[in-house]
């Protein structure tokens, strides 16, 4: 492992499915997996629909960061992936209380539409932040 590349991991959110870290730090970069809405106690999907994943996706999001000690306003680039786009509004009401609030410059961000997610999952987030 390269000296300059930490893995970063919280419980508090759900342990990585696959051979990928939660998140990596180099410098004061973090790069962070993706995350959908997986309950890190039971590792399933949330119930509910796009609403309560993006909510559970930022949640788990939030616990990567706070690991780092960052926080969504040292964000600095999102990407976001649905399912379908007709979800976009309820993803997006939702993602500017984490990630934009007032007062917060906003981070750059890219939205894809994919044909499928983890676990069949509605949306999906990664970001990048620095601190």
């Amino acid at each position: 492992m390269s000296a300059n590349k930490i893995p970063v991991s919280s419980s508090a959110a759900p342990a990585a499915i696959g051979p990928y870290s939660q998140a990596v730090r180099i410098g004061d970069t973090l790069y962070a997996s993706g995350q959908v809405g997986l309950d890190p106690a039971t590792g399933q999907l949330v119930e509910g629909g796009v609403a309560e994943q993006t909510v559970r996706v930022f949640e788990n999001i939030k616990a990567v960061l706070t690991e780092a000690g960052l926080t969504f306003a040292d964000v600095v680039k999102t990407t976001v992936f649905l399912k379908s786009m007709s979800d976009f509004a309820v993803m997006n009401g939702i993602y500017e209380k984490y990630l934009a609030p007032e007062g917060v410059v906003p981070p750059a961000r890219s939205t894809i539409a994919v044909a499928s997610l983890p676990k069949d999952a509605l949306v999906e987030v990664e970001v990048i932040a620095k601190a």
